[in-house]
């Protein structure tokens, strides 16, 4: 009788080694679960990251100004975005030529000349926007004088209408090309085509200063 008392105080603890053995099994799961959980979650910041940290390629820009044709084209990786219609220096204040690059970015700027100060609004020569070249006191810019534009008329700098500049202003940043050509040479030709009329020109009583603008 001790045999078969013991053996029936015995049983019970079967189960309950199987209950432990089951606790273990879904313990060991369960922490195979998180630690996967984590792992996963560690790897979508550090992919999103590594994305985040490839640079952009930004596209070789340039600026070509044509003095003869009187004609500015925006170029990008070699392909010509736009060309826009300007007005370049008078022979008397001709653009200088070269290439420059893009100094600043001005919006509604004032205009400086000796005794004179014009602030942003209609009055002022410069327009809504200023692109200031490498060279003191030379840009490209907006005009109150819109009829100028395709002439030889300005002090030196490049005028485009205001819808123009507006839309190139946005197109640059500091640090782009412009190359101003007094000559046609044959990228000048290839990029605007056959050869200009006759150079128009605004007659001038006197050589006028560059004008320099800056913000008010």
């Amino acid at each position: 009788m001790r045999r078969t008392n013991e053996a029936a105080n015995q049983q019970p603890e079967e189960p309950n080694r199987h209950s432990d053995l089951s606790i273990g099994m879904w313990r060991v799961a369960a922490v195979l679960l998180l630690a996967l959980v984590q792992a996963r979650a560690q790897e979508r910041p550090a992919a999103k990251t590594a994305a985040a940290s490839e640079p952009q390629a930004r596209p070789e820009r340039r600026i070509v100004i044509s003095i003869p044709d009187r004609k500015l084209a925006l170029i990008e990786d070699g392909k010509v975005v736009k060309v826009y219609p300007v007005a370049v220096g008078a022979q008397t204040t001709p653009s200088p030529s070269g290439e420059f690059r893009i100094r600043e970015r001005i919006t509604h700027p004032t205009y400086y000349a000796p005794g004179k100060v014009i602030g942003p609004g209609k009055a002022n020569p410069l327009g809504t926007r200023w692109i200031g070249l490498g060279q003191r006191g030379y840009g490209i810019h907006g005009t109150n004088e819109p009829r100028s534009i395709g002439k030889r008329a300005s002090h030196g700098c490049i005028r485009m209408n205001k819808a123009d500049v507006e839309e190139l202003f946005e197109l640059v940043r500091a640090g782009d090309v412009v190359e101003l050509h007094a000559e046609r040479g044959a990228e000048v030709a290839a990029i605007f085509g056959d050869a200009p009329a006759a150079p128009a020109t605004r007659p001038s009583a006197k050589a006028a200063p560059a004008v320099v603008a800056t913000v008010m």
